[in-house]
């Protein structure tokens, strides 16, 4: 969340074939700042972890979102995005302030997979 176009972020582990285990990072980004040339600013995130953290915690994929799936509580319900980012029915969202949000984050998952 150290970038400045990045507002809230989670990142989740999910399954990958050639590593076992790869980062899906989710993305909110700050008002004001459209996500256009989506491609150049996930090259600008993806290179930021890289000089902050390092290689190994680069995520495999980021996925810029509206709004991520929280409690009426506000904590963010990764297990969900984890099923998001497996390609998993998602669990129980019976908690979540806005169930609406899942079904967004999964339309938008599986059309950016049909761009790679």
């Amino acid at each position: 969340v150290s970038h400045a176009a990045v507002a809230e972020a989670a990142v989740v582990g999910a399954a990958d074939e050639m590593t076992g285990q790869g980062i899906v990072a989710f993305v909110i980004l700050r008002g004001g700042i459209p996500n256009v040339g989506g491609e150049e600013l996930v090259k600008e995130l993806r290179a930021h972890v890289t000089k902050e953290i390092g290689a190994i915690a680069r995520p495999r994929q980021i996925m810029v979102v509206a709004e991520l799936p929280k409690t009426r509580s506000g904590k963010i319900m990764r297990r969900l995005l984890k099923d998001v980012a497996e390609n998993r029915a998602v669990g129980d969202a019976t908690t979540l302030a806005d169930p609406n949000v899942m079904k967004l984050i999964s339309e938008g998952l599986n059309s950016a997979k049909d761009e790679d």
